[in-house]
């Protein structure tokens, strides 16, 4: 198959793929090509949003939409690590002799939803970086690698803070995407209510495989990036570096840390899927725009100053996208001075 058949094999999977989520899902279509956008980087996803907005649906709906296993953790103050990878128990075996045996636990699937992911405590967080990062678990002496392809969807609460652990710095690194459910407009809440009162039934036919999948994701590490584009993505990280002599001002004033090297390469893998999503293989400016605050607005980190003030780091970004220019801005050779 040719480049170009690729690229548009890709763009009509993921607009079928979008198509039978919409079924069940009413809007949301940012959110949706967000969580679509980091499966098909390989990475994980954080949906962050109160109650009762459909986050937990759109995750069972998308499990629906692709032939892979599928595992729901519900995350509890009593939750432990045992509980999501696993643990050896004694079991008897058919001649009378007991042994050791491992018991996989839920991690163990294609696509895992890490519901209210905030509410277990740290100690049971922490379960789930080395699966996040390494796509292997440590459990009763031996590593144990993960089926492929592996995505972790959790889900938060922001609201709700009692009771609730907020997710370490480096949990929060490894999720590729941090994305924002925002309330239903008023034709979308009508829809909700229709499809929820009148007796609405969908079913939602399974578009991909987890082979084809691996194979999107490989056809997405090849999309070409210019270095004038690359230049830019580097530049608006290194904006949010308040210690540095990039660090935009408003870093400076309002943030204690910026993006880690991590949020560059979130960013350009981004990028490469959003273009093969519009049928392009090259990554444009827009490319790098649209994909910049949900690729970064968990990696940055609130000083007091701005915390006092109000300031979230969705503003932060937004201020440094104005502030960039697209192309780097290339100090003149200042003229040598000539006696007379």
């Amino acid at each position: 198959m040719s480049v170009e058949q690729s690229i548009e094999a890709f763009r009509q999977d993921y607009q079928q793929l979008k198509a039978e989520i919409g079924k069940v899902i009413v809007g949301h279509e940012a959110i949706i090509d967000g969580t679509l956008s980091a499966i098909f980087a390989g990475g994980h996803v954080l949906l962050e949003g109160v109650p009762g907005l459909g986050k937990t649906l759109l995750v069972r709906t998308l499990s629906q939409a692709l032939s892979l296993s599928f595992s729901r953790v519900q995350f509890t103050p009593d939750l432990m690590p045992a509980d999501i990878v696993g643990t050896n128990l004694v079991v008897e075996r058919s001649d009378g002799s007991k042994a050791f045996e491992f018991q996989h636990g839920p991690i163990f699937a294609h696509l895992i939803l890490a519901d209210e992911i905030n509410r277990a405590t740290p100690k049971t967080q922490s379960a789930m970086l080395e699966a996040m990062q390494e796509r292997m678990v440590t459990a009763g002496g031996a590593t144990r690698p993960l089926d492929q392809p592996f995505f972790v969807l959790a889900t938060q609460n922001p609201i709700d803070q009692e009771g609730t652990y907020p997710l370490p710095e480096a949990q929060l690194d490894r999720f590729f995407f941090k994305l924002v459910v925002t309330y239903p407009t008023k034709e979308e809440l009508k829809e909700v209510i229709r499809r929820t009162t009148e007796g609405f039934e969908s079913s939602v036919a399974p578009i991909l495989d987890g082979p084809t999948i691996q194979r999107y994701q490989e056809l997405v590490r090849q999309v070409p990036v210019a270095e004038h584009v690359r230049d830019y993505a580097v530049r608006l990280i290194l904006a949010t570096h308040p210690d540095t002599e990039n660090g935009a001002p408003i870093s400076q004033q309002y943030l204690r840390f910026g993006s880690s090297p991590r949020g560059a390469q979130t960013l350009i893998v981004a990028a490469k899927v959003r273009a093969l999503t519009d049928g392009r293989f090259n990554v444009s400016f827009e490319d790098i725009e649209a994909c910049l605050l949900p690729a970064l607005r968990h990696r940055l980190i609130l000083n007091f100053e701005a915390e006092a003030e109000g300031m979230t780091t969705d503003q932060v970004l937004e201020s440094i996208l104005a502030n960039t220019p697209r192309e780097a801005v290339r100090a003149e050779a200042t003229p040598q001075a000539t006696g007379s």
